[in-house]
């Protein structure tokens, strides 16, 4: 044993799903570590968790663009005694328009938040995450079951998402380490109009969800060691039926949904 502490690190905790893991995590007895850019969105975040009777999070300011999050990350715990037993990689965003005409180094910046940094984060902290016998879980979307015209770097990202979690799951099973990948449906979160929908949701009403069932969901199935979460039984459902329709007819309906959008615009 190293003789560190352990804690959950959340990514993306300053709002949204993270904000809401965040609290399900600390209601359950686990110490945290926040990140996110929004230092003080974090610290309020720290401050309400406390007085809620938790311990009070550690707080870490990074951008997990950068290729040196991962790094700084782990000397941040490590000056506070502290080394991971969970990671929650929820940290990502979305854009809605045509691939060819968003903004090229923006869409870029979307896959190296959403894959390279969610890998870098899943495999950086393997042996703590094995000597805790913790594990991973990664936030992907139902968007990662199909292709999405209209939003198609965004989906593709997510469809990354729960291939590789799935695959680590079983490459980890065997170290005791446990590896979920949670695919909520829409959530009314600041994703839609970071994503650059103006006064839409992203998908139906009905298959919406709050981010705070979203969270329970994810922390219950991580902790039974699920490979796949989908919250809901309407997601879960439409996740089956679209394993049973034929690709083509799914990609255009999405395509058609996604064609009543207005173009995405820079936040």
């Amino acid at each position: 044993m190293s003789g560190l502490r352990p804690v959950t690190i959340i990514t993306g905790a300053s709002a949204g799903i993270g904000a809401a893991l965040a609290r399900v995590f600390a209601r359950n007895s686990h110490a945290l570590a926040l990140v996110a850019r929004r230092q003080d969105r974090l610290h309020a975040l720290a401050e309400e968790i406390a007085a809620a009777g938790g311990v009070r999070p550690l707080v870490i300011v990074a951008d997990l663009q950068q290729r040196d999050a991962a790094p700084l990350i782990g000397d941040a715990l490590a000056a506070q005694g502290a080394e991971p037993q969970f990671i929650v990689n929820n940290a990502g965003f979305g854009l809605v328009g045509m691939a060819a005409t968003l903004d090229r180094d923006e869409q870029l910046t979307m896959i190296d938040l959403n894959m390279r940094a969610l890998t870098e984060l899943s495999l950086a902290f393997v042996d703590s995450l094995a000597r805790h016998r913790g594990g991973i879980l990664n936030v992907g979307s139902v968007a990662g079951f199909l292709p999405g015209p209209g939003m198609a770097v965004y989906y593709a990202t997510k469809a990354y998402v729960l291939s590789f979690s799935e695959a680590l799951h079983s490459e980890l099973k065997a170290r005791g380490v446990r590896v979920s990948v949670l695919c909520p449906g829409p959530v009314p979160t600041e994703f839609a109009a970071r994503a650059g929908v103006k006064g839409r949701s992203l998908a139906p009403r009905f298959l919406s969800q709050s981010a705070e069932a979203v969270a329970e969901a994810g922390y219950r199935g991580l902790m039974q060691g699920r490979r796949t979460i989908v919250p809901g039984p309407l997601n879960k459902l439409l996740v089956l039926l679209i394993r049973l329709f034929p690709r083509r007819l799914v990609m255009a309906v999405v395509d058609r949904r996604q064609s009543r959008r207005r173009p995405a615009s820079r936040t």
